[in-house]
């Protein structure tokens, strides 16, 4: 039977996030975090099931008291209490594909993107949500070894097409998730696994970006054969050069099924810092819920500019603006912090 991963703007049961806690991950600046997740619920809420995960019993009550606070209407919200150790629920979820008319979740390991030494609790998220979920959870092995993958690295159409960058899945010495794994390896993966017929390689990732080459900061689908691609104006910028090179790559590219890639242009924010630290502000993490997209802004000149570019892709959905100057100080905005379970 065939297996098919779906799309993000596809119809979702629910979405799943986790109440950030780890304060260590916005250093000086935790405490509007609460706040802006409260929006994001917001938003999710109107069009569906929110599920978020707690690390206590406890912990309802404080959250309830920020919805409350908020007019959140709670009625739709569905606690999991279970220990994390950080909340990026993109990364840490598992895949989940349709097999006909079954939802199984697939699990790929989780290893901190290859960099971070506190994720021994995340790596049990998959087990946790099928558990709740109540669906078949299935382990991704390949040449005897279980293959590590965060759900940021790869964006897909829906109709058995992928796109990800070299420079996260193939990288030997900074972040090597699979050391030795080549090109033919990963889509063959992406085939069992994903029921993915093409793999679009891009190159390099945004300048600032710790996951080391993210493709959910870079380029996304928004339709079956459309790409939102990320591009640097300022040549001095260090990321002209190398999004120039994936919009190049991009160009001629097509879908599994033939079709010509169309290529919709998104700007990138003036470049934010962290002392010496350049985060990774890209309009391009906004996240597809059923009734709105949620969209990072960053107090920039560009914030309008790429709200309109996506209103004109999303005539269906209303298109809101988060802020997220506090929330990127994490090194992560919208779509990292949240994780679409289709129907």
């Amino acid at each position: 039977m065939k297996v098919r991963i779906p799309a993000e703007w596809e119809e979702h049961k629910s979405t799943i996030i986790c109440w950030p806690h780890q304060k260590e991950d916005w250093p000086g600046k935790f405490s509007p975090i609460p706040w802006v997740y409260t929006e994001i619920v917001k938003h999710i809420l109107e069009g569906e099931l929110v599920r978020i995960i707690v690390q206590k019993e406890n912990d309802v009550l404080k959250v309830k008291k920020y919805f409350e606070r908020a007019h959140v209407d709670l009625s739709n919200i569905e606690f999991i209490i279970t220990e994390t150790d950080r909340g990026w629920m993109r990364d840490t979820s598992p895949a989940f594909i349709k097999k006909g008319e079954e939802k199984i979740a697939v699990k790929f390991k989780f290893n901190g993107w290859s960099k971070y030494s506190n994720w021994k609790k995340d790596k049990n998220i998959p087990k946790v949500l099928s558990d709740v979920l109540e669906i078949k959870l299935i382990d991704t092995i390949y040449n005897n070894k279980e293959i590590v993958l965060e759900g940021g690295a790869v964006d897909y159409n829906g109709n058995n097409t992928l796109i990800t960058t070299e420079e996260c899945l193939l990288d030997q010495q900074i972040q090597a998730r699979n050391p030795g794994l080549t090109k033919k390896d990963y889509e063959k993966i992406f085939k069992e696994y994903l029921g993915i017929e093409k793999v679009i390689w891009l190159g390099k990732g945004i300048a600032g970006d710790d996951t080391h080459g993210h493709v959910d900061d870079l380029c996304r689908f928004v339709n079956e054969n459309t790409v939102l691609l990320v591009r640097e104006k300022n040549k001095n910028d260090e990321n002209y050069y190398p999004l120039e090179e994936n919009f190049e790559r991009l160009k001629n590219e097509t879908t599994a099924n033939g079709n010509k890639l169309n290529i919709v242009e998104l700007p990138m924010p003036t470049p934010l810092h962290f002392e010496d630290l350049r985060l990774p502000a890209s309009y391009a993490n906004f996240y597809i819920s059923n009734n709105a997209v949620l969209v990072p802004t960053f107090n920039d000149l560009n914030d309008r500019i790429a709200l309109g570019i996506i209103s004109d892709l999303f005539p269906h959905r209303k298109v809101v603006g988060i802020h997220a100057v506090d929330l990127v100080w994490g090194l992560g905005t919208i779509h990292c912090l949240t994780h679409e379970e289709p129907l």
